[in-house]
């Protein structure tokens, strides 16, 4: 083998000691070791984001595998592969030349190759009188073949990571599709108990949930929401023991508290694509609080729900949530009703609707029944929350604030 030397690059490309560490490595190579080279590769395109490489990136070690001939990586085998750029480009699916250029640089950089320079930096291949490989200058794949074992283990590691992430995620959507309909079922049927704190507390819940949630975020809000489904639960098997069940309350929402509301949106649908609705309920999570409204137009449009605040004011789209919640019980809104409109519309412009009904309350005869025809136009596409509120500002005199 000719993998057994530390070399250096050709030209003003510096040489790091954690580049000859990975060739003093892969030059010791227990004899006989062999790896599968595209179960390598399938390891190194499971690890990518651990390894700092992009998709680019495997382009080129896939095109650059793609000039070894065998294959299996072997110990006992030539291991440099000595192609121009215009060959890799042409593999590499057209790739030009300076993204090659970069790519095969991270893929240096990420200790899966290692340059084995000529003199004058042209890749080429020496053989001798038999035909056999004497020396070769190009790109060692040896690295790979050290390394095989250790990227086997992470890809592993990463997928196991995946796996478990998946289930918490399902995890925290049924237990969300559970809070909400027990919520519901209590509030539709009388049960005992304040069930518009404990909505509220869902409400805040669920808007701690980041647009794109880390693994930490998911555990936080199911722990979280594991405990309100206990009390949940404890408070519907306990009906009589209601003056306890407020001192529970307390509790629950101080424990909730100690997390920031990082935004309002929701990590997963419920109900609606559980029952096949998968399109819908997709674009609905995907949804932005009204684009180009800013929370302060949308109060200047609907002034009155500011009143229902929890400190008397409105700040913050959690805040506008939780005051929705409070409208939503006035105006005798059924929680079913208002959690389809959150399905389907989101929950910041479910919450901005309420506040719409609001302030034409005086001349919308059912509330109810008017959110959930709302609602089934935008299921539709046939209604905009934007034309409303620019109707409200208009209405308020203030026609000409622009949307920022």
């Amino acid at each position: 083998m000719q993998t057994g030397n530390v070399t250096t690059p050709f030209g003003r490309r510096p040489v790091s000691l954690a580049s000859v560490r990975r060739q003093q490595a892969a030059a010791e190579i227990e004899a006989g070791k062999s790896a599968e080279k595209w179960k390598v590769f399938r390891d190194v395109s499971a690890s990518m984001a651990v390894l700092g490489i992009q998709s680019n990136s495997l382009a080129v070690l896939d095109a650059l595998l793609s000039f070894y001939p065998e294959n299996d990586l072997r110990q006992d085998a030539p291991l440099i592969v000595f192609p121009s750029n215009a060959q890799l480009s042409l593999r590499a699916h057209g790739m030009a030349g300076s993204t090659l250029r970069r790519h095969l640089a991270a893929l240096v950089e990420a200790g899966l190759i290692v340059r084995k320079d000529s003199a004058n930096g042209k890749r080429y291949v020496r053989r001798d009188q038999s035909g056999d490989i004497e020396n070769a200058f190009g790109f060692d794949l040896s690295p790979l073949l050290s390394r095989a074992e250790e990227l086997a283990m992470l890809a592993q590691q990463i997928v196991a990571e995946r796996t478990a992430f998946k289930r918490m995620k399902e995890n925290l959507t049924i237990c969300r599709r559970d809070v909400r309909k027990l919520i519901t079922a209590a509030m539709e049927e009388g049960a005992e108990g304040d069930w518009q704190a404990i909505e509220g507390i869902y409400v805040e819940l669920i808007a701690r949930l980041p647009r794109t949630p880390s693994p930490a975020d998911v555990s936080a809000i199911l722990e979280d929401m594991q405990i309100l489904k206990e009390e949940v639960l404890n408070r519907l098997e306990n009906q009589e023991k209601t003056e306890k069940a407020g001192g529970n309350d307390a509790h629950i929402e101080r424990h909730i508290q100690n997390s920031k509301p990082e935004s309002i949106n929701e990590l997963e649908p419920s109900s609606r694509k559980e029952q096949g609705a998968k399109s819908s309920e997709a674009n609905a999570m995907q949804r932005e609080p009204l684009k180009g409204f800013p929370l302060g137009l949308v109060l200047k449009a609907c002034p009155q729900i500011v009143d229902y605040g929890a400190s008397g004011g409105i700040g913050t789209w959690r805040e506008l949530m939780s005051a929705a919640v409070v409208v939503r019980s006035m105006l005798g809104i059924s929680p079913s009703a208002y959690q389809e409109a959150c399905e389907v519309m989101g929950p910041e412009n479910a919450a901005v609707a309420v506040a719409g009904i609001l302030e034409r309350a005086n001349l919308i005869n059912s509330p109810g029944g008017y959110l959930r025809d709302l609602t089934r136009r935008s299921e539709r596409g046939g209604f905009s929350l934007g034309p409303m509120i620019m109707a409200l500002l208009k209405a308020n005199g203030l026609a000409q604030t622009k949307a920022g």
